[in-house]
């Protein structure tokens, strides 16, 4: 039986959505029967920032308006893809942190099931992926993740995680902001960084942490 979980607090949603992004990696994200290691996210912000729906979409200015930091914003990539985000605001400038990558560790045979697939590194290794390893679908749009055990984010076991920065992918606009957030060395991402240009960072946690299931 899984252990009871705390979600994280609002708190920690209302702060820079770049430094949320980065702290974002390392988390777990419960999601019912399933749930995986944060190892990948992206942050756009709601202000100026070409690649950010907030950019072209009034309803989506709406929903940072009128919902609370923490709230899930749900949207369909190219038709295909259900794509999941939590709402960051309060603090000088809000934002949308796309979560892009799981490692997965809970509800495996389920995420293959609905996935089609047995490989454990491919489960949910995009954002495309990972919704539909964890049947993440429109009606989950404006949830609060911080208000439902059964569907969070958990602060993880292993702190301060080594944090490699480089530019966003998968978008033709705004594409060197270097917001785009991963988990050193792990083989769950959608994609391998940037090495050249980018950083790795270590966000100030106050304590070393072990890597996390590698090859």
């Amino acid at each position: 039986m899984r252990k009871a979980t705390r979600p994280i607090p609002a708190s920690f949603f209302k702060r820079d959505p770049i430094l949320c992004a980065r702290e974002l990696v390392g988390t777990k994200l419960v999601w019912g029967k399933c749930s995986g290691i944060v190892v990948e996210t992206e942050a756009y912000l709601t202000l100026r920032d070409e690649a950010c729906h907030t950019f072209t979409r009034p309803s989506a200015r709406a929903f940072v308006e009128r919902n609370p930091p923490g709230t899930v914003y749900i949207y369909l990539n190219y038709g295909m893809h259900w794509m999941l985000n939590v709402l960051v605001k309060g603090a000088a400038r809000s934002g949308l942190i796309l979560i892009r990558a799981l490692e997965p560790r809970e509800g495996l045979a389920l995420m293959k099931v609905r996935r089609g697939i047995d490989d454990m590194h491919r489960l949910c290794s995009g954002p495309g992926k990972l919704a539909q390893a964890l049947n993440i679908t429109k009606r989950h749009h404006e949830m609060n993740l911080c208000a439902d055990p059964g569907h969070c984010l958990v602060r993880g076991d292993d702190l301060c995680a080594p944090v490699h920065a480089d530019p966003r992918i998968g978008i033709s606009r705004a594409r060197d902001f270097p917001w785009r957030f991963t988990l050193f060395n792990s083989p769950f991402l959608s994609r391998p960084p940037q090495l050249d240009g980018g950083a790795s960072t270590t966000p100030p946690r106050g304590r070393a942490r072990r890597s996390l299931s590698l090859h």
